[in-house]
């Protein structure tokens, strides 16, 4: 891929107060692979490849290593989620080059025994400032499903605007294939991290 064709370059490492975001290593397919056995029936509503499991560590190490891939070629970054204090899988994140030209799309999820603490939102907000300090990127988008309401307090909570909702085929048994796209624009960034 040429430089011209490359996505947006993110950094492979991201700390907030309470998470390290980082790029999944071929050393953590067992914690990849333990938080996600541990996860099926919490994401299969929601997440189109937990139709794919199970899977073995040694699947998931190939996995890894396309993310990896995939991110040297510009496309998209995907990362781990970890507690900074224990080092602890807590769920997975990315930017997706999906939604066209000045754009990116965060994407989450966050393993079952740790829901309910602020995780997704957390990783959302830095992720978000992220993508924000990167040139090119204008807008940053979070996509739902109008069933999941859990996962669209999210943008929510972080000043995201509701722009559409358009029928999509359902590829998750919990959708109702409504797309929810939540957008945050620059400027709106800029005015609310100003205090304006």
């Amino acid at each position: 891929m040429s430089n011209a064709e490359a996505g947006p370059v993110f950094p492979d490492r991201i700390e907030s107060e309470r998470l390290v975001i980082r790029s999944w290593e071929s050393d953590d397919a067992p914690l990849l692979h333990a938080a996600v056995t541990a996860s099926v029936d919490h994401l299969r509503p929601w997440m189109p490849w937990i139709a794919f499991e199970p899977q073995t560590v040694e699947e998931r190490r190939a996995l890894i290593e396309q993310w990896c891939n995939d991110a040297a070629d510009g496309k998209d970054r995907v990362y781990g989620v970890f507690l900074a204090e224990t080092g602890k899988a807590v769920g997975g994140t990315g930017l997706h080059n999906r939604v066209g030209p000045g754009g990116i799309e965060i994407g989450y999820w966050i393993h079952v025994d740790h829901c309910g603490h602020g995780y997704a939102t957390e990783l959302s907000q830095v992720l978000t400032n992220t993508a924000f300090g990167v040139d090119g990127i204008e807008r940053v988008e979070i996509h739902t499903d109008k069933a999941n309401e859990l996962s669209a307090r999210v943008p929510q909570r972080l000043g995201y605007t509701l722009t559409e909702e358009v029928e999509q085929p359902i590829v998750a048994p919990g959708e109702v294939g409504i797309n929810q796209t939540w957008i945050l624009r620059r400027g709106n960034w800029t005015q609310r991290r100003d205090g304006g």
